[in-house]
């Protein structure tokens, strides 16, 4: 039997099924995103009608973290975009590096790869005694991977050379122990971390912060929900903190824009009034 592709309507009744049921609100996330994810999903699992995909998520509580877990995740690894890293590395934590505490949010953090760089360079700058990284995402079950501190060891040739190409100068195998397939980061990174679900598309600020990354999340959301998530950055934001965006995201035309001024060609701007 062939097997159909959803319509909008189909995809829209999910999501209001999603926010009735369960709270999670991915009304105004990008169409396009949500449409393609769902429908791989849809076809991914085999199912032979909407009415039983629908079904499956509604009572299926097990299935309904899948579910979510496949329309939201987002590909990262450590030290992705080595250049960006760098700009840390060598103009931004400086300044951080003045401050007597050092809070740091990583919004939509997915399964930690950019938690994990972070605290690196911050160990490396002798700054990470006096930080709180706070990383959270809407994903509960991404945030458990990430708050382990385990991945696979076939990916860290690939990290290696990101950390070496973003200024790193130490033995990137110090940071973890091997164990067989699985890497174990250290527990001086993981101590530093605070792991918690937030929504951005309805929760509130709950901390100020000196740096807030949300890198590769918001080409996923719609303007609108792009301009309340920068409103959201703002009040969370104090004054002279930074904001990094991913390499396809930008501030410019946004609401909050004039209060902000670029100061890397890597997507950072500083919060200037």
């Amino acid at each position: 039997m062939e097997q159909s592709v959803l319509q909008d309507n189909d995809i829209e009744i999910l999501l209001n099924d999603l926010f009735e049921v369960y709270g999670y609100d991915f009304t105004d996330y990008s169409k396009a995103s949500i449409r393609r994810r769902v429908n791989r999903l849809f076809t991914l699992d085999r199912f032979l009608s909407f009415a039983e995909f629908r079904y499956k998520i509604k009572y299926d509580p097990e299935y309904l973290k899948r579910f979510v877990e496949q329309i939201t995740v987002t590909v990262t690894e450590m030290f992705r975009d080595p250049l960006f890293y760098k700009a840390l590395r060598e103009h931004i934590l400086p300044v951080l590096g003045t401050y007597p505490f050092i809070r740091i949010w990583h919004a939509g953090c997915s399964s930690g790869e950019e938690v994990y760089s972070m605290a690196i360079l911050l160990k490396e700058a002798n700054l990470l005694h006096k930080s709180l990284l706070y990383a959270t995402d809407i994903n509960p079950e991404v945030l458990d991977r990430a708050r382990k501190g385990i991945f696979p060891l076939v990916q860290m040739k690939q990290y290696s050379e990101n950390y070496i190409l973003s200024g790193g100068k130490k033995e990137f195998s110090g940071y973890y122990t091997a164990i067989y397939d699985k890497v174990l980061f250290d527990e001086s990174l993981r101590e530093k971390m605070i792991f918690s679900t937030h929504n951005l598309v309805s929760d509130r600020s709950f901390n100020v912060f000196q740096l807030i990354l949300c890198r590769n999340v918001l080409i996923y959301f719609d303007k609108d929900l792009q301009s309340r998530v920068f409103d959201l950055f703002e009040e969370s934001l104090e004054n002279l903190g930074y904001l990094a965006l991913g390499s396809k995201e930008t501030l410019r035309f946004s609401t909050i824009a004039p209060r902000f001024k670029q100061v890397d060609k890597e997507k950072i701007w500083r919060k200037i009034a």
